[in-house]
């Protein structure tokens, strides 16, 4: 099965866009995923992001957001074949912004002119070369036979291209034997790198290493790899079953590469099925109705969480989506019976099993920060369990078990990693990709002592639990049409106990039953004798069965999770927590001691974490971060790897941009993009929070709390009302910001208006992402040809007339 790009183009600045289409009222890419149309509602998987969401802006794919070329220069864009949008979007999946080259292209020095013809040519030809890997995943991908497509005048930017994906793993990676034939028998580098821990990380990372011909090793503390994706066989009487005791879901075919590890190795993978009916504490079916409105009153909650804090801006990193759900679930009135009280609080159970924490430490700004980056696709088992990919990941890497790392000592010489006993190993290079949960509880010693900023980040992120009852039994006697059925309480301390249950009949081997324990549930779960908990399941699963006459056998074998007490782990998987951002991921993943020690896992990707292929992807990546040290170790030369280069460079700029808008009404003010003729054309739009405030008290505008719990807003009016000049930005169209300048009642009804008309989410500077640092360079490139050509800009002359708006 070869991947293919979605039958739709859900990308706002499309090229060739349907003349009579309209423009997206939130200028966000959101790859739909049809076969779970709401992920929240029954699976612990995000559902599409609400509107008014942080999400990174992505406009439209390659030429659009490029400087428009002089007529002379349309010629040299490339044709290479006829689908560049669809091989945009897959360029997408695979973490790449649409139309504009990622930091570390531009490291890289890919192209001499960025943001001119030679990055659009140069994008053509990275999307094509990553759309024909995933075609041909089983093959080696050479760059010869693409020769034959490029002008003679693009042969370096293939080179580029070819070089970039290569080094940095987004293609030719896996265990395809093409792929595997190509690795050295020996290592063919001085360079001798430790790896801590085995899990997928760690496996991905030692197995890139070995092919780039280092000298690897890794230490596992376990006596077994995978660290928390573990496939356990279960067994008993004359049944067996393969049970995945932690990650269990690809969440996500497009782009995934743990899928394209599936392919290649052949196996099938079970899409998760939509069916998931829910059970009443006695056992009796939910009303469908009732279940109906209540999952669109917790929906809508949700999108009222998002325009909150798209209202008040980044103050919000203070408070919790527990928070502001449960006051405005108490504004809206919307949940009145006991039944209705039990169903939200199961979809409350539901969001905490997605992110593995307690809703009263998740952060309203950030919790669902990754949300635009989801792969898209169908979410899926792998039938025999996840244990298969783990298996053919370690087949030929030096992993040496029981071996538990307690310090790790870096320097200007190299690295020593000493483990339980005394035992020292020596490399060059180390990279740690030990679990949140162990660097929390400072299960490693490093000596010096990690940074400031990085050890800030380890205390600010979440690092929550998910616990699991899983049961194999003589039969089948539940319904073999769905995957999953979920089961109320009427407690809401326990609303994540044994909530929600997966069947893996179809995809184990045998009639096998998971049981799911989220929340606060998960935490007393590991203090509850496995007995206690089997019994307790079995009494739900009678409640519900027995009254359709169907009896419900004693489980052959029965397994109970504790990931909170397994010393190796300490938790399940990240989030972002109350006062924590994306930022803390980034963080947590750089380098220290000048490219001595590095770092990789799932709380090191802002954009996948708590995912298997977010942890796969780290380890990928960081192969490449430790090759590039090497490379510039042995040619005496330094790496700069000062954070963001690209966004900071284009902060400087939007900042000077800003000197002189485009527009100005109120507190808010506008640049503009593109031809003043196209009403799709890009704009970026700041607003400046804190005079936003003493503004609309001289327009004699009130903003209303119609809330009866004020708590909440009156600790966002405190952090707001301290803020000085706080900006914050949006990218929309030309068209958006002329009616948004148009919005009468002062700027309490503009930020409605954003809100609730628009659904846009307004970000901090970084929040706009890599999408809109192309529509920045290309306004900045704009005005640099203006000032070349005599008398004023036939913009700026159109919208003088009506800078003093109001």
């Amino acid at each position: 099965m070869s991947e293919q790009a979605p039958p739709y183009a859900p990308l706002p600045l499309a090229l060739a866009p349907d003349p009579s289409s309209t423009p997206s009222p939130n200028p966000t890419l959101v790859l739909p995923n049809p076969a779970f149309p709401n992920k929240r509602k029954r699976t612990g998987f995000r559902r599409k992001v609400p509107s008014g969401s942080p999400a990174a802006p992505a406009p439209s794919p390659v030429a659009p957001s490029q400087p428009p070329p002089p007529a002379s220069a349309a010629d040299d864009i490339i044709v290479i074949n006829r689908e560049p949008t669809a091989e945009a979007v897959t360029a997408l999946t695979a973490g790449f912004p649409a139309d504009s080259l990622t930091d570390e292209e531009i490291e890289a020095g890919v192209v001499s002119d960025v943001g001119g013809i030679e990055q659009v040519n140069y994008i053509l030809i990275r999307n094509h070369l990553l759309c024909r890997w995933r075609e041909t995943y089983n093959s080696w991908l050479a760059k010869e036979p693409f020769a034959t497509l490029i002008p003679p005048h693009c042969e370096h930017l293939l080179t580029a291209a070819y070089s970039f994906l290569v080094s940095n793993s987004y293609v030719n990676f896996g265990v395809a034997p093409a792929i595997k034939e190509r690795i050295p028998k020996e290592p063919t580098r001085p360079t001798t790198v430790i790896v801590v821990g085995a899990g997928l990380a760690g496996l991905a990372a030692a197995r890139q290493l070995v092919a780039f011909g280092f000298k690897v090793i890794v230490l596992e503390g376990r006596k077994r790899c995978g660290g928390r994706v573990y496939t356990k066989k279960m067994e008993g009487g004359g049944r067996s079953a393969a049970a995945d005791l932690g990650g269990s879901v690809l969440t996500g075919t497009f782009g995934n590469p743990l899928g394209i590890v599936a392919k290649q190795l052949g196996l099938p993978m079970h899409k998760i099925r939509d069916k998931c009916p829910l059970y009443r504490p006695d056992g009796s079916p939910v009303d469908p109705e009732v279940d109906k409105k209540v999952e669109i009153t917790f929906n809508k909650l949700l999108d009222k969480s998002s325009n909150l804090r798209a209202t008040m801006g980044e103050v919000t990193v203070d408070v919790s989506l527990g928070a502001a759900l449960e006051t405005l679930r108490q504004a809206d009135g919307g949940v009145a019976t006991q039944e209705e009280m039990n169903l939200f609080n199961w979809h409350l159970a539901n969001l905490e099993y997605a992110n593995a924490g307690l809703l009263s430490r998740l952060s309203l700004a950030f919790w669902d920060q990754d949300d635009p980056y989801d792969m898209g696709g169908d979410h899926c088992f792998l039938p025999g369990g996840n244990g298969k990919l783990v298996q053919a990941l370690a087949e030929n890497v030096p992993i040496v078990y029981e071996r538990t790392v307690h310090t790790i000592r870096y320097g200007g010489d190299g690295v020593q990693v000493v483990v339980n006993g005394g035992q020292v190993y020596e490399g060059d290079m180390a990279l740690c990709t030990v679990p949140l949960g162990v660097l929390k509880n400072g299960g490693i010693k490093f000596l010096p002592e990690l940074p400031q900023r990085k050890l800030d980040s380890i205390k600010r992120l979440g690092f929550g639990l998910l616990n699991k009852v899983s049961m194999l039994f003589p039969h089948v006697f539940w319904s073999t049409d769905l995957d999953t059925f979920g089961h109320l309480v009427e407690d809401p301390r326990r609303r994540g106990e044994f909530f929600l249950f997966y069947s893996y009949a179809t995809v184990a081997g045998g009639p096998l039953l998971m049981a799911l324990v989220a929340g606060e549930a998960a935490h007393n779960f590991e203090t509850t004798p496995p007995t206690d908990a089997v019994s307790s399941v079995l009494q739900i699963l009678r409640g519900i069965y027995e009254p359709q006459g169907i009896e419900v056998p004693d489980p052959l074998q029965s397994v109970c999770t504790r990931w909170g007490t397994d010393s190796f782990s300490l938790g399940s998987y990240s989030h972002v927590a109350v006062g924590a951002s994306g930022d803390d991921y980034d963080i947590l993943a750089e380098s220290v001691g000048d490219g001595r020690l590095f770092f990789a896992g799932e709380a090191t990707m802002r954009r996948y974490p708590a995912t298997m292929h977010g942890a796969f992807i780290s380890g990928l990546r960081e192969a490449a971060n430790i090759t590039l040290h090497a490379n510039a170790r042995a040619a005496k030369s330094k790496v700069d790897k000062s954070p963001s280069t690209n966004t900071q460079a284009c902060a400087a700029i939007l900042t000077d941009l800003f000197r002189q808008p485009d527009l100005e009404f109120g507190s808010f003010s506008v640049i503009f993009g593109g031809k003043a003729s196209d009403p799709k054309s890009p704009a970026i739009l700041k607003v400046e929070l804190g005079a936003a405030r003493k503004k609309n008290a001289t327009e004699g505008v009130k903003t209303e709390q119609n809330h009866s719990n004020k708590l909440l807003f009156q600790q966002l009016e405190s952090h707001f009302n301290q803020q000085q000049q706080l900006y914050v930005y949006t990218l929309l169209s030309r068209q958006q910001a002329m009616e948004l300048r148009e919005v009468r009642g002062g700027d309490d009804m503009r930020l409605h208006y954003l809100c609730e008309k628009l659904g846009v989410k307004l970000v901090g500077r970084k929040g706009l992402g890599p999408g809109a640092d192309a529509v920045i360079a290309s306004i900045k490139a704009e005005r640099n040809r203006s000032r070349t050509r005599p008398g004023p800009s036939k913009l700026k002359k159109s919208l003088k007339p009506n800078v003093a708006a109001s």
